[in-house]
C-alpha cells in the first residue's frame, strides 16, 4: 500500500482506481491527463468563490514573503485583528469577538469548551450537558463526534463524551418530501429540547448545537419557525445556542451566514471552509459579547481561556481570509448565489420521477437527491452514481445513498444543467 492514508476513503479501493487531480480553475478540477471535471461540491463544501482566485493566490504569496509565522500565544500580527474585525462586521448584531482555529472540527470543540467555561465563570459549573441533533455532522474531534448524530462516524471510537444527548432530526419525508426550501411543517420538532430539559433539568445543560441546515448528514433545511423556537427555549432556560456555520457560512445560503438568512442570532457560531475559499486551512468561533464578557471577570494578569492552537490566526491563513472576503464583496458572490438558488431549485427538482429517486431537498446553493437503497446493499447506488458521474465529467459526492451538492457559488445556469443532466443520465445507468 502507498504511505499516504487518505481520510474517509476506502484505501484499497482507491488504490485500484485512484482519483487524482493536478490542477483546478474556476468551476473545474483538471486531471493529470487533462480531463476537466465539473466540481459540484466546491471541493468539500468550501471553494465558494471557485478555484484559483488570483487575488487570494497573490495575497498568500505576498504574506509568505513578509511574515511566514508568528504564534498567537501572547503575541500576534496586524492581519489577525483586521480579519477579526471584518468577520464581526459581517456577523449578526451582538456577535463581537472571534477565536481563530484551523478547521471546522477544531471550531466545534472550541465552541463546546467555551460554552462550558462560560457557565463555570458565572458560578454554574453544574451546566455541563451538551445537546446535539440526529444526522448532524460537527467534525471529527471527540467533542464534535459526541454531539454529532451520524452513527457510522462514531461506532469505532466510543466511548465518547458523557453528558451528551440528542434531539431528533426535524424532518419527516412522508410530510415534507420533495419540499422546496424550508418545509412548512416541523417547528414542533423544537419541542424535543423542552422534553430534554424536563428530563435532565435546565440547570445541567450548557449548550445546544445545531447546523442551521444539516449538511453532510443529507441536506435538511430547517422547518419554518424551528430555529426561532430553539432560540426562544434556550433563552428562557439560560442555555447557550451554537450554530455550526462551517457549511452554511460565507454565501452558501445567499447570505453571510445562516443566522442572517433565517433571522436567528445564536450565542456562538463555528466557521471554517468558505472562510478562506479552501485555500489555507482556517476556522474560528464567533462569540457574542455576553459570552466573552463572562470570561473577563478574572484578574487582568490571568489567562481567561486556557485554550488555543499553534496555528491559530496563522499569517498566511489571515491573508487568504482577507482576500477571500474582498473577492466575495467585489464580485457580489453572495448576491449571485441568492439569484442562482431559484435556477438550482427548479433544476434539481426536475429529477423527481427519475429512476431510484426517493426524495429531493434544497436551499440556497445546497441540494440533496436521495436514492432508494438497493435491497441488501445500502449505499451501493450512491457509490455507483458517484463513479458514473466522474466518468461523465462531474465530481459528485454521496453520503450513502444521498447525493449531496454544494457547487461553487460562481456556477452558471449552463453548469447547473450539466450537473443535473449528468445525474439524470447516470440514474438510468445505475442498477
Amino acid at each position: 500500500m502507498e504511505p499516504f492514508w487518505l481520510p474517509f476513503t476506502a484505501s484499497r479501493g482507491f488504490k485500484a482506481a485512484p482519483r487524482l487531480f493536478s490542477g483546478a480553475e474556476g468551476m473545474h478540477y483538471i486531471t493529470p491527463d487533462g480531463r476537466r471535471i465539473l466540481d459540484s461540491i466546491a471541493g468539500l463544501w468550501c471553494v465558494n468563490a471557485g478555484h484559483g482566485q488570483r487575488r487570494i493566490v497573490d495575497a498568500i504569496k505576498a504574506q509568505a514573503e513578509v511574515l511566514d509565522f508568528v504564534s498567537s500565544f501572547s503575541m500576534s500580527h496586524p492581519a489577525a485583528f483586521e480579519l477579526a474585525e471584518r468577520l464581526t462586521e459581517m456577523a449578526p448584531r451582538g456577535i463581537e469577538h472571534v477565536f481563530f482555529t484551523n478547521s471546522g472540527s477544531e471550531s466545534v470543540d472550541t465552541a463546546l469548551k467555551i460554552a462550558r467555561g462560560y457557565h463555570r465563570a458565572r458560578g454554574q459549573a453544574e451546566r455541563v450537558k451538551l445537546i446535539g441533533r440526529m444526522k448532524a455532522y460537527h467534525g471529527v474531534g471527540f467533542g464534535g463526534l459526541s454531539v454529532g448524530g451520524i452513527a457510522r462516524h462514531k461506532t469505532a471510537f466510543g466511548p465518547l463524551l458523557p453528558e451528551v444527548d440528542h434531539m431528533s432530526l426535524p424532518y419527516d419525508a412522508k410530510v415534507s418530501g420533495f419540499s422546496k426550501g424550508q418545509p412548512d411543517d416541523g417547528a414542533v420538532y423544537a419541542d424535543d429540547l423542552t422534553e430534554l430539559i424536563a428530563l435532565h433539568g435546565a440547570e445541567t445543560i450548557a449548550a445546544v448545537i445545531v447546523e442551521p441546515v444539516t449538511g453532510s448528514g443529507g441536506v435538511y433545511p430547517p422547518p419554518k419557525g424551528y430555529l426561532d423556537r430553539l432560540r426562544e427555549i434556550c433563552t428562557a432556560n439560560g442555555i447557550l445556542l451554537i450554530f455550526d456555520e462551517v457549511i452554511t457560512g460565507f454565501g452558501r445560503l445567499g447570505a453571510s451566514f445562516g443566522a442572517e438568512r433565517f433571522g436567528v442570532t445564536p450565542d456562538l457560531m463555528t466557521i471554517a471552509k468558505g472562510m478562506t475559499n479552501g485555500s489555507v486551512p482556517m476556522g474560528g468561533v464567533l462569540v457574542s459579547g455576553k459570552v466573552f464578557e463572562a470570561y473577563m471577570s478574572k484578574p487582568e494578569d490571568q489567562i481567561e481561556l486556557p485554550h488555543g492552537y499553534t496555528y491559530s490566526a496563522h499569517p498566511l491563513a489571515c491573508a487568504a481570509g482577507l482576500a477571500t472576503l474582498e473577492v466575495y464583496r467585489d464580485l457580489n458572490i453572495f448576491e449571485r448565489a441568492a439569484e442562482m438558488a431559484t435556477v438550482w431549485e427548479a433544476a434539481i427538482h426536475s429529477l423527481k420521477g427519475e429512476p431510484h429517486v426517493a426524495d429531493i431537498r434544497n436551499i440556497g446553493l445546497l441540494g440533496a437527491v436521495e436514492l432508494s437503497p438497493r435491497e441488501g446493499a445500502p449505499g451501493a447506488r450512491g457509490a455507483q452514481l458517484n463513479k458514473v458521474g466522474f466518468e461523465d465529467g462531474v465530481l459528485l459526492r454521496n453520503a450513502g445513498d444521498i447525493m449531496v451538492f454544494s457547487p461553487p457559488l460562481i456556477i452558471s445556469e449552463s453548469e447547473v444543467h450539466q450537473i443535473v443532466e449528468t445525474i439524470r443520465t447516470g440514474l438510468k445507468k445505475v442498477d
